[in-house]
């Protein structure tokens, strides 16, 4: 495994992070635990999740899942860097979502105890709140830290705007501020270049980048396409979860994905394994959220870090993929 700081901090993450939202929802408790464990065999020591992930509403499922494994002992919790999130409706009444101070002390209460443990390492607002200013956020958040009940503050789908306005709103408290922002970003969604990545460069906020593989589009789709034609089930892609906007996306860039198989087979490396190599690669990039759903599947991408992308491949992975390029040149000259 690969290590790194997140953004400025002196925290020492992996370069992928075990993502769960998958964790109650497409994979049992059972396999969980032990993807969970399969994780901090690899080296793996970030596990995210979130207080609406499990997609009960009001449950945080997912999080109960993982404080039941901490509660197996064994130093799990303590291997681990624990990050969740709030921002999310977890019940049917006025400030039970968003970032207003009172919900940001309640949804931190829940989620201790889902988790089952005093502190969390890693708290991240899921959202931006256009409704609450960041002086109340870091007001909540920097007692939080005085309590001991979180350590860092990262953020997730967050603008370059709003990381600029909460770092400059912090630093006039005289805070650490944000040390991670969680985006999406991967070969065919690059819009993070123009603003967001800019941004956390500025700022020392280490990014780490969810859906590598944009929901299995990048990991080989076109030969799973195939294999389901010729009567093999179709392994293991997330496609069908949104399935009909998935689909139309493929048909948009059949083309450029066939070409990009087609340079992945040249290459010897299969196709998630290229995508999470080149996020790896890419200035500014922490690390990557994987999502498996079996331990086989973890298993399958830590290949990537047995991948290195010389000049010539990066630069034709430009060509098939162009990215937009920085703000305001993409768009103003």
């Amino acid at each position: 495994m690969e290590y790194t700081h997140l953004g400025r901090s002196g925290l020492t993450v992996s370069r992928l992070v075990l993502g769960t939202d998958n964790f109650g929802t497409q994979t049992t408790a059972e396999d969980a635990f032990a993807i969970m464990d399969r994780a901090h065999e690899l080296g793996i020591n970030v596990i995210d999740t979130g207080d609406v992930y499990g997609w009960r509403f009001g449950e945080g499922l997912t999080e109960t899942i993982i404080g039941k494994w901490f509660a197996t002992g064994g130093g799990r919790r303590e291997r681990t860097v624990l990050a969740t999130k709030l921002y999310g409706r977890m019940a049917d009444w006025p400030n039970n979502q968003g970032l207003s101070a009172l919900h940001i002390r309640r949804a931190c209460e829940a989620s201790l105890r889902r988790l089952g443990t005093d502190h969390i390492d890693l708290y991240q607002p899921h959202h931006i709140d256009r409704h609450t200013p960041w002086p109340e956020i870091w007001e909540a958040m920097d007692l939080l830290k005085a309590q001991g009940k979180i350590v860092y503050v990262g953020s997730s789908n967050h603008p370059g705007w709003h990381i600029a306005a909460g770092q400059e709103a912090a630093a006039r408290r005289g805070g650490t501020g944000l040390v991670s922002e969680q985006t999406i970003y991967n070969l065919l969604e690059r819009t993070a270049e123009l603003e967001v990545l800019p941004s956390c460069a500025h700022y020392g906020v280490g990014m780490m980048a969810w859906s590598p593989l944009d929901a299995g589009l990048l990991g080989g789709i076109l030969r799973k396409e195939a294999e389901q034609r010729m009567g093999e089930p179709l392994p293991g892609a997330r496609i069908a979860t949104h399935r009909g906007k998935r689909l139309a996306k493929l048909e948009r860039h059949r083309a450029q994905i066939a070409d990009y198989e087609d340079l992945c087979a040249k290459l010897g490396h299969a196709p998630a394994d290229v995508a999470v190599a080149w996020l790896l690669a890419r200035p500014g990039v922490a690390a990557t959220i994987i999502g498996p759903r079996t331990v086989e599947q973890l298993d399958a991408s830590t290949g990537a870090l047995a991948v290195t992308l010389d000049e010539d491949t990066l630069a034709r992975l430009d060509e098939l993929f162009p990215g937009p390029g920085p703000a305001p040149e993409a768009y103003a000259w």
